[in-house]
This record gives structure tokens, sequence and C-alpha cells, in this order.
């Protein structure tokens, strides 16, 4: 009994960390700008405004940003997942020379500072003509997400028992049909997690997508450009629609989190 009210507010500690945050930015965005210069202010929601959050969604390059995070963040989940998933399932089911080296090279290149790769890929992508699209943001978060991608994805494979892959074949089934009925299915959840890791990675990211373009910026990028020397309503607007996104992405995904945790969906 002891050990489930002490799991239990565990719990509830971890989700005011995260939760108390996001309702004083939420607070402060629709709230009016008298309500804001009170002291103290308020815990509660007693002058509610979209003036700010609507001013600020209708200002310049806001959404063109969230139109650019959105595909950057959808296509680095693609791409990471087409590369990353094959080279996790070799890692998991094949044993070849060098392989443990491998795994901590990758662990190495997420050692590097955001800054120390985007610097020389600016000038890759100003001579290829990539510098300023959401292409060079996309080769940049995937390269950023490629090494947790393998390595969860190689764990996930890994808990998949390889007797259901071989009695599969032994019915008949190609590899590459017993990998798709089989294991793809039971990995589906991690994967699924590792879509959504990717996706926060990509969303949040904002040194190397503010080196890597001028005009063509994500949502973080721009943030971070036009809003320092803004009003502080519009840094708390800024701030919430910076996790909406975020939020709702991993609502949507958590479902398949759920299941790889072993839960039901009430």
């Amino acid at each position: 009994m002891k050990r489930t009210w002490g799991l239990q507010l565990a719990c509830l500690a971890v989700t005011a960390f995260f939760g108390v945050p996001l309702y004083l930015i939420a607070l402060a965005a629709f709230a009016s700008r008298e309500s804001l210069d009170r002291f103290p202010l308020s815990l509660l929601p007693t002058d509610v405004s979209a003036e700010t959050i609507t001013t600020f969604l209708g200002s310049t390059g806001v959404v063109g940003g969230y139109l650019n995070s959105l595909m950057v963040g959808l296509s680095t989940v693609v791409l990471a997942l087409l590369v990353g998933v094959p080279a996790g399932y070799a890692l998991a089911r094949y044993a070849f020379r060098g392989r443990d080296p491998y795994q901590l090279f990758l662990l190495l290149t997420r050692a590097l500072p955001i800054v120390v790769l985007s610097v020389p890929l600016a000038r890759i992508f100003l001579q290829t003509g990539l510098y300023d699209t959401t292409y060079a943001v996309t080769l940049l978060h995937t390269a950023l997400a490629l090494p947790t991608t393998v390595l969860i994805t190689s764990a996930v494979f890994v808990g998949v028992p390889r007797e259901h892959e071989e009695a599969a074949q032994v019915f008949g089934a190609s590899p590459v049909r017993a990998f798709a009925r089989v294991v793809l299915p039971q990995a589906l959840p991690g994967i699924a997690a590792v879509a959504m890791f990717t996706f926060v990675l990509s969303w949040n990211e904002v040194l190397g997508a503010t080196i890597l373009t001028l005009n063509q910026r994500t949502l973080p990028a721009h943030v971070l450009t036009t809003l320092s020397d803004s009003p502080l309503a519009y840094r708390f607007a800024g701030g919430l629609a910076l996790v909406g996104p975020a939020i709702v992405f991993v609502a949507v995904m958590r479902r398949y989190l759920l299941n790889m945790w072993g839960t039901t969906l009430r």
C-alpha cells in the first residue's frame, strides 16, 4: 500500500512539474494586457482575452513558420524511420564484426553540439543551393534524430521473438512478408514512440534552423529572432504556440505508447 501511494505521489509530482509551467504560459497567453500588469498576478483565469494570441497568430511569418515546422517535422519523421528502422533491424538480428563499436559511434554523434554540425552544413548547403530551404533543416534534423532512431528501434526488434519470424518463414512467408506481417506489428508501438520523439526533437530544435535559414524559418527560429524585443504578452503567446502542436502530436500517438507499456485505453 505504501509503495502504491508513493508511486501515485511521484506521478503527481512529475505531472505538476510539466503541467504547471504549461498552465502558467496558457494563463498569460489568454490574459488581457491589463491583468498581466497587475501585482500580484492571479493564478486563476479571471480576465480571459484572446486578443494577444490572435494578434500573435496574425503576425508576419507566424503562419509560414507553422507550415515550415510541420513540413520539417513530418519529413524528418519519415526520413528518419526510412533509414533508421532497417538499420535498427540489422543491429538486432545480425551479428557482424564491429557492431558494438558502431553503436558507440552512433552515440558519439549525438555528443557533437548542433552548432558544430550547422556551420559546416551551412557552407555545403550554400554551395549546393539548399541553403534557406526546409530541405536543409530536414536533413539536419534527420542527422540529429538518426542515432536515437537506430538504437531505440534496435532495442524494440530485440524484444520481438525471433521464433515468430522463423515460424512465419517455415510456413512459406518470404523474409519481407514475415517482417511486414509478423515483426512490424509487434514493433509498431516502439516505432511510434520513436516517431514521437523525433517529431518533438525536430519541432523544438531552434539553433540549427536559425543558422540554415533566413526566409524559410521554422516557427521556433522565427520566434527566437523576432520576439526578443517584443512585449511580454507576445512572448507568452509565442511559447504557447510552440508547445501546442507538440502536445497534440503526443496526444495522437499516446495510444501506441500505452499499448507498448501493456496498458489499455480507457
